[in-house]
């Protein structure tokens, strides 16, 4: 079965306490996060890894304090979740070249990664069976990939000890929801077996 493992938006501004947005407890998952996105790539699956990519007066900002601006520390993601051979995919045009690449940084603006236009283009050149989910905020961002990608006709898992909510309550009824219109829930050790 050929997985594309999705890393959403594992960056400083909502994993660690000093970040803009931190989702309180999400530096916890930083290490099952790498352990997931390294494992990927040692057995040749590919890691998409979403990146909220804001402009200084983005107009999400509208809504949600200032947060992953471009080329800010804020917008990075950590270093042990990064594979070497790895390729920014920009929301732009862009030239659909992966030869040798373990890992796409797929930059967004908004919620959903199917705001980015590459990404269908992906998807329709991984020919995945399977999409395996995780990263913050299991309400928010995580909701929009899991349940987009759903729309695939895919298998698609999210990994829950490797999620973090905002809050406990609307993080729990989105993995309800999720399960409920066809998802799935698994954890990282089950990956690896």
């Amino acid at each position: 079965m050929k997985t594309v493992f999705f890393d959403i938006d594992t960056q400083v501004d909502f994993l660690l306490p000093a970040g803009a947005l931190y989702a309180p407890g999400a530096e916890k998952i930083i290490p099952t996060v790498a352990k997931l996105n390294h494992y990927a790539g040692k057995h040749g699956l590919p890691v998409i890894s979403t990146m909220d990519a804001h402009s200084e007066n983005d107009p999400e900002f509208r809504a949600w304090p200032h947060h992953c601006v471009v080329d800010t520390m804020g917008q990075q993601k950590p270093a042990s979740t990064l594979l070497e051979k790895r390729l920014v995919v920009p929301n732009a045009p862009w030239a659909l070249n992966l030869a040798s690449i373990d890992q796409i940084l797929l930059e967004k603006q908004t919620f959903s990664p199917f705001s980015n236009q590459n990404l269908t283009r992906l998807l329709d050149h991984f020919v995945a069976d399977r999409y395996l989910v995780y990263g913050v905020v299991t309400e928010v961002c995580v909701k929009f990939a899991a349940f987009g990608l759903l729309e695939t006709g895919k298998r698609v898992e999210i990994v829950t000890d490797a999620v973090c909510a905002l809050n406990d309550e609307t993080g729990a009824k989105t993995l309800a929801d999720f399960t409920a219109s066809g998802g799935h829930l698994t954890q990282a050790g089950m990956i690896y077996a």
